[in-house]
Formats: structure tokens, C-alpha cells, sequence
């Protein structure tokens, strides 16, 4: 058997792995380490790449941003911030048909501009909004959906966890990344309160009414949410305009989330001692799925099957946004059974070559950075359809008497919209690249 094909066949033994429960991460490792023994015959030389791989992978300065970001969602949520966001929203647009569902997806996406991880950001608004929902008569599907299409803003809005990983991955510029995800974040949110406003055009009978607030009380709400405003321009703000390094914005970012947190209340001895017990779990779960997609990549990169396979797409003489559409579509295909992290760092080694290898007439630079959008993008997708989309299992735990399925066939509402704006994306990317130098 040629170095190829045992570089081909570790694709099922993989996914076997996975549909048989081992985490994802330790089924990369497995299959990373056993297909190195095979293809050299040397365990030898398998349990040396162990011993490299750790040091290079967890040596990387880059992946201190991780911890920082999960630990400044941590006291943005002790903060109280997520509370305040949601009321702003909610009296601006509670009023309206469909109203709090708008306000919710808002809440979600400025609760993103702080929080680097999209299950964080919907559990935390959840705690939030679903009780405002329920009470206001907005359907028990709709609701959940819409607050699991709302989570995925954290992993699209700055700062992201999932884009450092990217960026890493491809060795480019977080900041450039984080300022390209931008405009493509707002128009996620803008597009989900399109939805919401369709489906209850649809089903008028599954949102309430409230009473308008007067204009005085809005004006306060939105005052109270300063604190989210500043950290943001702190963070994306300073890392874009050289003021610190990424890593520098990041614990900036924390530092400051965490004096808002206790000027608040909210943080206290024992809260602080959990945030940084939970970020350390957080965060070696994420490091694991890491070193196992370093153990893995590696034996395909042995294989030579990334570079056999961009060389094959390339003879092939397809148009680039075809190959780019068809990748784009395998992701949302893998985003039903895979989580966002996981999908990254196992194809990104594999995927990023191909495109490079195309022409779309921008610089390198330029399409890395788009198609880490777009990936971005169809990975979030892949956050809310089922049979494991990560983020509906957490609104529904959080609210059992709503069956699975009604939530099903109100989220499909928000992955329309979702496909239509990676179209538009694909399309014209000068909506990504707009505010790049």
C-alpha cells in the first residue's frame, strides 16, 4: 500500500472513531499516531513525532489569546453585560412584531463583540432572553431557535477563538481577520432579524406583543451598555491599530472585563477562582483537539495526499469558484456531525493548499483571509442543523418542555439565511476585504 492511499483511507477510520463516541480530539490523535507507525513501521518514530509535536504545538505564543479570550467571556457574563445588552435591544425593538426575538439576536451579537466562543454566547443569552420570550408569547421552536442562530454570532463577531485557530492554521494576521469578520457579522445579524421578521410574517400566532417603553428608558438602556462599546474598541481597536499585539489585546480584554465585573458585583472571590477553573477546562479541551490535529495533519502531510490533491484540483481546469463552492459545501455537510473547532483544524490543512493553488485574482493575502470567512461562516452553520448542531442541544437543555423537533423547523428559517449570505460573500468579496490596507 502506497503512502497515499493509507493518507486516503484515514479519512473513514477516522470518522469511524467518531461515530463510535472517542472524542474528537483523541481520534485524531489515534489515527494520526497509528497511521505513522504503518506508514514508517517504525513506532519508534511515532512516539518521537509525540514528543515534537507537543513542544511545537503548545511552545506557539499565539495560542495564550485562547485562554484570555474564554476567560474575558467568563467576566463579561459575571459582569452583568449580557443583561444590559438585551434590555437596550429590547427597548428599541421589543414593540415591534417579533420584536424581542430582534432584540435577542442584537443581545447575541453584541455579546459577541466580547466572547470568543459561540456555546458560551448562547447559553449565556439564553439565560437572558428565553425567559423574556416565554413570558411575552413567542413560541417555544421559535424562541429556542432563534436564540441557538444568535449564539453562532460569537464565533463570527471579533474577537473569535475559531478565527485564531484559523489564522494560526494559515499563519496570518489576526487582526486582519478579526477586522475582515466585521462587516460580514453584521450583516449575520441583520439577516437573522430578517428571518425572524419573515417567520412571524408566516406564523403571526408564534410572537406576542409588548408595550412600548418610553423614549427616556431607552435612551438609559443603551447608556448602560458603554462598558461592551469600550472593551471592543479596546481590543479589536487597539490590536488593528498597532497600539498592543493580539495576545496583548487579549489579556487587555480580560483585565478590563474583569474590573467592569467587579465595579458590578459580580465578581467575587469564589466567582474568580470558577472563571479560572472553568477557562483552564475550557481551554485544555481546545488544546487536546489541537495537539490531536497536529498529530494528524502531520502523518497527511508524510502522505503528501494535500498536496497530491491541490495538484489534482488544479488539473482539473474546474473554475475556482466551483472548487470553492464545492469545499464550501463538504463543510456544511461535515458541520451535521462535526464541531466548528474539530472541522478547522482538520481540514483547513487539507482545503487551504487548493485554494491557494487557484486563481481568483486577488493576492494570497487577500483569498486566505476570504476563505477564512467563508469557512467561518458554513462552520456556524453547521452550529445549528441537525442531527448535531452544538448549540440547539444547549437552548434545549435549557428548556425541555419545547420538542427537538419544533426547533428543528424554525432554525431552518435561519440557515437560509445564513446560505444566502455566504452566496453574497462568495459573490462579492469586496464586502469582506472592504475595510483591509
Amino acid at each position: 500500500m502506497t503512502a497515499l492511499e493509507i493518507g486516503f483511507y484515514s479519512f473513514p477510520a477516522l470518522l469511524a472513531l467518531i461515530f463510535l463516541r472517542v472524542p474528537i480530539g483523541l481520534a485524531m490523535f489515534v489515527t494520526g499516531f497509528v497511521g505513522m507507525w504503518i506508514l514508517t513501521g517504525k513506532p519508534n518514530l511515532a512516539l518521537a513525532r509525540l514528543k515534537t509535536e507537543s513542544f511545537t504545538t503548545f511552545s506557539n505564543y499565539s495560542l495564550s489569546i485562547v485562554p484570555m479570550f474564554l476567560l474575558m467571556g467568563y467576566f463579561a457574563t459575571l459582569g452583568g453585560m449580557s443583561q444590559r445588552l438585551f434590555k437596550a435591544a429590547e427597548s428599541w425593538l421589543g414593540h415591534r412584531k417579533g420584536g424581542v426575538a430582534m432584540a435577542a439576536i442584537g443581545a447575541c451579537a453584541g455579546f459577541g463583540s466580547i466572547c470568543g466562543s459561540s456555546l458560551a454566547t448562547a447559553a449565556t443569552m439564553s439565560r437572558v432572553a428565553l425567559p423574556e420570550l416565554k413570558s411575552y408569547g413567542y413560541a417555544g421552536g421559535f424562541s429556542t431557535a432563534t436564540l441557538a442562530a444568535g449564539g453562532t454570532l460569537g464565533i463570527l463577531i471579533p474577537p473569535s477563538v475559531v478565527l485564531v485557530i484559523y489564522a494560526i492554521l494559515t499563519e496570518q494576521n489576526i487582526a486582519k481577520l478579526f477586522l475582515a469578520a466585521f462587516l460580514p457579522g453584521v450583516l449575520a445579524a441583520l439577516g437573522y432579524m430578517m428571518a425572524v421578521r419573515f417567520y412571524v410574517w408566516r406564523h403571526p400566532e408564534s410572537a406576542g406583543l409588548r408595550a412600548p417603553i418610553p423614549y427616556a428608558e431607552r435612551f438609559r438602556a443603551l447608556a448602560a451598555v458603554w462598558p461592551v462599546l469600550l472593551v471592543f474598541v479596546a481590543v479589536v481597536g487597539g490590536i488593528y491599530g498597532g497600539v498592543f499585539t493580539p495576545t496583548e489585546g487579549a489579556a487587555v480584554g480580560a483585565l478590563g472585563t474583569g474590573v467592569i465585573a467587579w465595579a458590578n458585583g459580580g465578581l467575587t472571590w469564589q466567582s474568580l477562582i470558577d472563571s479560572f477553573t472553568d477557562t483552564a477546562k475550557s481551554s485544555a479541551m481546545i488544546f487536546f483537539i489541537i495537539l490531536g490535529a497536529g498529530f494528524y495533519n502531520g502523518f497527511l502531510a508524510r502522505t503528501r495526499l494535500p498536496q497530491e490533491l491541490s495538484s489534482w484540483v488544479v488539473e482539473l481546469g474546474a473554475a475556482p469558484i466551483v472548487v470553492l463552492a464545492l469545499i464550501l459545501l463538504l463543510y456544511l455537510v461535515l458541520g451535521c456531525f462535526m464541531d466548528s473547532l474539530s472541522m478547522i483544524l482538520l481540514t483547513v490543512p487539507i482545503f487551504f493548499p487548493v485554494i491557494t493553488a487557484l486563481d481568483f485574482g486577488m493576492s494570497a493575502e487577500h483569498v486566505a483571509i476570504w476563505f477564512g470567512i467563508l469557512v467561518l461562516i458554513v462552520v456556524e452553520v453547521g452550529l445549528i442543523t441537525p442531527p448535531v448542531g452544538m448549540n440547539l442541544f444547549v437552548i434545549n437543555a435549557m428548556d425541555r418542555d419545547t420538542p427537538m423537533g419544533e426547533t428543528y423547523r424554525a432554525v431552518l428559517y435561519f440557515v437560509v439565511s445564513d446560505l444566502l449570505r455566504v452566496a453574497v460573500l462568495m459573490a462579492f468579496p469586496v464586502i469582506t476585504l472592504v475595510f483591509l490596507r
